[in-house]
């Protein structure tokens, strides 16, 4: 299979969040526990942010949370679909409601070291090119600020993906990157100090069914070019299905989740960077602002 295969629609990407936002919280068990992990990290680190990013901040369940660790700061919901957006909105601190912005991981409309913290849970495996959002991150990090992420590891839903494989040859699950490659981008791109660990996560369900209910019930499509375009027929979810059935266990069938953590801080130094024509950034103080009539 080869690369190409794997690469993400991303206009299918943003389409299936936009269609998951209304029910996403109630579906999305894992997730919320590796975000609460991943804002217990914080606790060990020594920040005082002045600006605090949330980069695919999904429905905005982070927000009341680092609200309340940082309630001197200024905290920014990022997300590429409008959907989860409107969520977040509603996340609010009764003095206190968060900032949100429409925009690409890799493409953010920010002036250059105006960020103190970027926050990031499981949106990475979501991007084709990660090295442009880890650019992007240093970019807009201030020296000495914080980067901190979770993403998906290759062993993340290896049951469903060998089933599919016993199937056909079709992309069906989407390709997640090794801890190990996710480091090196980060180095790439020229943060400091990076820190990578991971932890493995068992969901299980009566049917194979059931998972992918769940998974769709996330926006977790399949949104990989190489991806099977028709219909799933009853033949082939019913080979499908045969297939898992050798993972049972004790009457369940597992769903394996490998995650990534990550942790890395903005440079000191700042190398020159040419100016680009026709780049747009907006002022911080207009994010979340509407224009007097």
């Amino acid at each position: 299979m080869t690369d190409d295969a794997y690469r993400l629609d991303r206009a299918a990407v943003r389409a299936a969040f936009d269609r998951a936002s209304a029910g996403y919280d109630e579906a999305a068990v894992l997730q919320a526990r590796v975000r609460e992990q991943l804002l217990e990290r914080l606790e060990l680190v020594d920040i005082k942010p002045g600006l605090v990013l949330d980069v695919g901040c999904g429905t905005g369940q982070a927000m009341p949370a680092l609200m309340k660790r940082y309630p001197g700061a200024r905290v920014l919901a990022v997300d590429v679909a409008e959907g989860m957006l409107h969520r977040a909105r509603a996340q609010r601190r009764w003095w206190r409601r968060p900032a949100v912005l429409c925009a690409d991981a890799a493409a953010l409309p920010l002036p250059d070291e105006s960020v103190d913290l970027v926050f990031s849970n499981l949106m990475l495996q979501w991007c084709n090119d990660l090295d442009a959002v880890f650019r992007e991150f240093r970019r807009v990090l201030k020296p000495r600020g914080l980067v901190t992420f979770t993403t998906f590891g290759p062993d993340t839903l290896t049951e469903l993906r060998a089933a599919w494989r016993a199937v056909d040859g079709d992309v069906h699950v989407n390709r997640f990157l090794d801890m190990h490659d996710v480091g090196d981008a980060m180095v790439r791109a020229g943060l400091a100090e990076p820190v990578m660990d991971l932890d493995y996560f068992y969901l299980t369900y009566p049917r194979v069914l059931d998972l992918m209910r769940d998974l769709k019930a996330i926006g977790a499509h399949n949104v990989a070019a190489g991806r099977h375009r028709g219909l799933t027929g009853r033949g082939r979810f019913q080979a499908v299905t045969d297939a898992y059935e050798q993972h049972r266990r004790d009457g369940r069938l597992p769903a394996t989740w490998e995650v990534v953590y990550g942790q890395a801080w903005g440079p000191l130094a700042r190398p020159e960077r040419p100016a680009a024509g026709g780049e747009i950034t907006v002022a911080l103080d207009r994010i979340g602002r509407r224009e007097r009539p």
